[in-house]
């Protein structure tokens, strides 16, 4: 006799029917951990980009500015991405003989990026005196519970924020 090897219908159906299930509980979660992942990696990189910035500021003896730039001019997209560049003419402008030092590129689309100042400015000697503040960064949702956010105090020290509840309003 001839075996026939195979899935019958009943058993191909039982396995979709526990793979979808499978799947409906699990997206929701990978979602999640996505925002957080997402959320934890960028703002690092912002991090770094402000120490860059404090660094060069202070090695060259320079003022050093960081925003996003629209046409060469400093503005409030910080979604777009952040431009670290030397500002030695007109402030807030990336003109003449200044120099772009590094730029990150611009963050995901769903997500908010917001700083109470148009621009982030390290003099020669490392203070950010006039932009200290908050950085805020919400993956997806200006309430996102996986929002985190960089302090940057006069003294031009950056720090993660320790605080639990980061809205980006």
């Amino acid at each position: 006799m001839k075996m026939k090897q195979g899935f019958t219908l009943i058993e191909l159906m039982t396995v979709l029917a526990v793979a979808i299930t499978l799947i409906v509980v699990a997206v929701p979660s990978l979602t999640a951990i996505y925002h957080h992942l997402r959320a934890d990696s960028n703002i690092r990189h912002i991090l770094q980009s402000l120490q860059l910035a404090r660094n060069q500021a202070m090695n060259y003896e320079q003022t050093v500015t960081v925003c996003p730039l629209t046409d060469n001019i400093c503005s409030n997209q910080w979604h777009e991405g952040l431009d670290v560049f030397f500002d030695d003419n007109e402030a807030n402008k990336l003109d003449g003989d200044d120099t772009l030092v590094y730029t990150t590129g611009k963050f995901n689309d769903a997500d908010f990026v917001t700083f109470n100042r148009i621009s982030i400015r390290f003099q020669n000697n490392g203070t950010a005196s006039g932009t200290n503040g908050t950085l805020k960064y919400c993956p997806g949702d200006p309430k996102s519970s996986y929002s985190k956010a960089i302090i940057i105090s006069q003294s031009g020290r950056v720090r993660f924020s320790s605080d639990t509840n980061i809205q980006c309003e």
